[in-house]
């Protein structure tokens, strides 16, 4: 038994490995900023966590430290254990112990990745095959963003770009689902967040699945099988046609190098969520998964928290949470809303996430933000930033191109959105927005 302290454990990727830990029998400790549900949770899993960025509340005898590249060089609980020669770990480095000698399924790519593997996890989980999982959100069929199977060989995780975090995997079977400029904190520019990725999918030691139209240049001595997938088209390996919609359920028809598989049902809403079931199933496929155990196991996938989450489905009402926090996965999340429900008033509330995001992509938010029939801006959720002069949600709301939009503080959303009476409602951001999503379920379920 060890004795584990996490710096920043109410990170949806920290939480998993501080409960593996817990599993294991060892004693997990914890520090965050914020008490949230993730967090509670944790607490009555038997996890002592403080609030409070003191170092005097801390335990004694922590055999190693394991934290978030998020959390900020200046907090004083992470300099007391650097200052005291604690042994200190990153997340990613504790992924890397975890998955040493197992064959690593590590799902990686700007937008997608945490949809993509909870739903191959399911599946594996649901087949013959089995699987560990870590993942970036919580599963809404296992309730949980981890799970534990030590009979089986497969480990899935979703691979963080964020601060190079990827790179300390080596995958057995890889997958990129798409590049976009982002992390430019980290990174300074696109050229070399798409170097990352190349390094990440070179690591790969046996097969990899890349969406098609990603450009990678990968390590031509290496025997790395190489798959392509997409939502449809022709001249790739797995793509999905003659896909229909039925009040939020998916059909489509899956061709793949083998053979065609007709009518597969995707109860999980949205167009994006077709492609992320190609790549799942092609994954699946690849390691063993049955016809019959797949077909089942994506019927009834019922997605992640936050990602396409719908709360209410009424006749006249429609209200999903989604995680969306950049330009493209808005546009994604509001075109696959017009789709669904073409007819009617789409409202959306969206909280900006990171000042230096806000200020790369002003431009870009307020086109996408224009998508949307009502739009309505909470302020900008800092998370480990300070803010910058000049960027706020305000200057934000005068970029975009309409009439109906409004900004508002969380105080006064509630109000807002009962005068609007919107008819589909969708809230976005990577904030804690979250946090208002029960108080909006309450008050429109009981109208």
């Amino acid at each position: 038994m060890k004795r584990y302290y996490f710096v920043g454990i109410g990170g949806i990727g920290m939480s998993a490995i501080a409960k593996y830990l817990k599993v294991l029998g060892n004693e997990v400790y914890g520090y965050d900023k914020t008490c949230t549900e993730l967090t509670t949770l944790l607490e009555k899993d038997g996890i002592p966590i403080i609030y409070e960025d003191d170092y005097t509340k801390l335990p004694k005898d922590i055999d190693l430290v394991i934290y978030t590249p998020a959390i900020s060089k200046d907090n004083n609980i992470l300099n007391h254990f650097i200052s005291n020669n604690i042994p200190l770990k990153k997340r990613s480095e504790i992924l890397e112990d975890i998955t040493k000698g197992k064959k690593c399924i590590a799902i990686a790519g700007t937008h997608g990745k945490t949809t993509c593997s909870t739903m191959i996890a399911h599946i594996l989980n649901e087949s013959n095959v089995k699987c560990s999982a870590f993942l970036g959100g919580i599963s809404k069929n296992f309730d949980s963003n981890y799970l534990i199977n030590n009979e089986s060989q497969y480990v899935v995780v979703e691979a963080d770009e964020f601060d190079h975090s990827f790179l300390r995997l080596n995958p057995t079977i890889s997958a990129i689902t798409s590049i976009d400029a982002d992390h430019l904190d980290i990174y300074g520019n696109i050229d070399e967040l798409k170097k990352s990725f190349e390094q990440f999918a070179n690591n790969t030691s046996d097969a990899i699945f890349i969406k098609r139209g990603v450009d990678l240049s990968l390590d031509e001595d290496k025997e790395i099988e190489q798959y392509y997938y997409t939502i449809s088209g022709l001249d790739v390996d797995y793509y999905a046609i003659n896909i229909r919609n039925y009040n939020g359920t998916s059909y489509f028809d899956l061709r793949t190098p083998n053979k065609i598989y007709y009518d597969i049902c995707l109860n999980y809403g949205g167009v994006h969520n077709v492609e992320n079931a190609v790549l799942s199933i092609a994954i699946s496929l690849y390691c063993g998964v049955s016809e019959d155990e797949m077909r089942r196991a994506v019927e009834s996938f019922n997605g992640v928290k936050r990602r396409f989450d719908v709360q209410i489905k009424r006749k006249d009402f429609i209200f999903i949470d989604d995680y969306a926090h950049h330009p493209n996965e808005i546009r994604v999340c509001v075109n696959s809303l017009r789709m669904l429900y073409p007819n009617k008033k789409i409202t959306g509330v969206f909280q900006p996430h990171l000042f230096s995001r806000t200020r790369d992509f002003m431009d870009d938010f307020a086109k996408a933000l224009e998508l949307l029939d009502e739009v309505v801006l909470l302020d900008i959720y800092p998370a480990r930033e300070k803010p910058i002069e000049g960027i706020n949600s305000k200057q934000l709301l005068h970029k975009i191109n309409k009439m109906d939009k409004y900004y508002c503080t969380k105080q006064g959303l509630l109000d807002l959105l009962e005068a609007l009476y919107p008819e589909v409602l969708v809230t976005m951001g990577a904030g804690d927005i979250s946090d208002m999503v029960k108080d909006i379920k309450t008050k429109f379920e009981d109208e």
